[in-house]
């Protein structure tokens, strides 16, 4: 008898899902536009965004697990537990992962000759997670959440995407020029930098009353990662 509803609930599911899914491909084309030098292959990016996708389920099945043995260890109203759930787990579980399907899918590859495609991959496989991580939150919560991601949440996946990229390029860089200790550092900084950021955005929005620290901290995040795409894709070169 409720099935006049149907053509209404789809279309409401289809806009929630339009809601998630447009900021992130409106980024996804920013950095690629960006690529100044050598557009990379629409498969390889493609496979990125999925590979992108594949990291937010290797980041929940670790964020599981360690908040269930961090349970076991510390009860939760220590303020020690939220900095290890935010800085410890979610952020490196994250981060971590998405340098995972990174680098297993980009190192290499011919494509990545160039020391800004670092910054392309490392946001699509970062958009890719924020997509689907995206979905699941509007589809629970709905267009107000589609809102408030849209200008907080996706934008900040691809800001540490940006901050994962750039390392990871110069990884590639000197990995290219047989400096296997640069490259070891930049790589280990392509996953520590964007962690750290990504436990301070979700610290700080966890705290009550902490709205204009968190849109301060939103604000210098989107500045300083707008400069270093702008700075790293002027400065692009082949490697």
């Amino acid at each position: 008898m409720f099935y006049f509803l149907l053509p209404a609930l789809a279309s409401y599911n289809f806009v929630l899902i339009l809601a998630a899914v447009v900021p992130a491909a409106l980024l996804m084309i920013k950095a690629y536009r960006s690529d100044r030098l050598e557009k990379e292959p629409t498969g390889l990016l493609w496979q990125l965004a999925k590979a992108g996708v594949l990291s937010s389920l290797i980041a929940l099945v670790a964020e599981r697990v360690l908040c269930w043995l961090l349970d076991l260890a510390l009860p939760q109203e220590l303020a020690l537990y939220n900095v290890i759930l935010y800085f410890g787990i979610v952020a490196f579980s994250e981060e971590g992962a998405k340098y995972f399907m990174l680098k297993r899918s980009t190192w290499r590859t011919p494509a990545f000759n160039c020391q800004y495609d670092g910054v392309v991959y490392a946001v699509f496989v970062s958009l890719g997670f924020a997509l689907w991580e995206n979905i699941s939150y509007v589809m629970a919560y709905g267009v107000s959440t589609a809102i408030v991601r849209a200008v907080t949440a996706i934008p900040g996946h691809a800001c540490f995407g940006v901050f994962m990229g750039v390392f990871y390029g110069a990884a590639k860089k000197h990995d290219n020029r047989k400096n296997q200790s640069a490259s070891k550092a930049f790589r280990v900084l392509s996953v520590l930098i964007p962690a750290i950021g990504h436990g301070a955005y979700d610290y700080i929005a966890s705290v009550e009353q902490s709205t204009w620290y968190f849109v301060i901290f939103i604000a210098v995040l989107f500045a300083v990662s707008y400069y270093l795409v702008h700075r790293t894709a002027r400065r692009d070169q082949y490697i």
